[in-house]
């Protein structure tokens, strides 16, 4: 076994990126606060080809210093919008045809585990702020909450590894082992 090097990994430049076909895919990012957190959710929309980021209230958006150290370049490659409210954002995409999936631990939940996404339907999935989770006004837009299941103490997991878990189930059950 050998590590590959950087030009054996078959990149793209970011013109030639976004120019392909995305997966109809948006990270709804509500009022987060790290812009670490908004920059790996940035790589992680450029890993999968996820269609944008809408970003909303407080989040930061690009330029900005954390938000690049951790995106690496991705918020060149991925496309981003900036809404000053949560509800703005999820009206703009439930009127696209967008399924509505927060990721919360609600009273009615699914577990991660139990979601079949269809390659058929379009999803935003709907994070929430480090501390408090989704803002209460954004409940009433969702078609449905996923959770993941948790086994300690804290029964939270950053926003950032939830993105990129949440990201992957759909990749694994909308592809399984294939390549798009």
């Amino acid at each position: 076994m050998r590590k590959l090097q950087l030009e054996e990994l078959g990149r793209v430049d970011v013109d030639t990126f976004k120019s392909k076909p995305k997966h109809p895919v948006v990270l709804v990012l509500d009022n987060l606060r790290s812009a670490h957190n908004v920059g790996a959710a940035f790589r992680t929309g450029d890993a999968f080809a996820l269609e944008a980021l809408y970003l909303c209230g407080i989040t930061p958006q690009p330029p900005h210093k954390e938000i690049h150290k951790s995106a690496l370049g991705a918020t060149e490659s991925v496309e981003w919008y900036y809404f000053e409210q949560t509800t703005e954002a999820l009206k703009h995409l439930k009127e696209r045809g967008y399924r509505i999936v927060g990721v919360e631990q609600t009273d009615t939940p699914t577990y991660l585990q139990d979601f079949r996404p269809l390659k058929a339907e379009k999803y935003a999935f709907v994070f929430g702020n480090e501390v408090y989770g989704l803002s209460d006004e954004v409940l009433p837009f969702l078609d449905m909450a996923l959770e993941i299941p948790q086994f300690g103490t804290k029964h939270s997991l950053n926003v950032s590894v939830t993105i990129g878990i949440v990201c992957w189930h759909y990749w694994q059950q909308v592809f399984g082992s294939k390549m798009p």
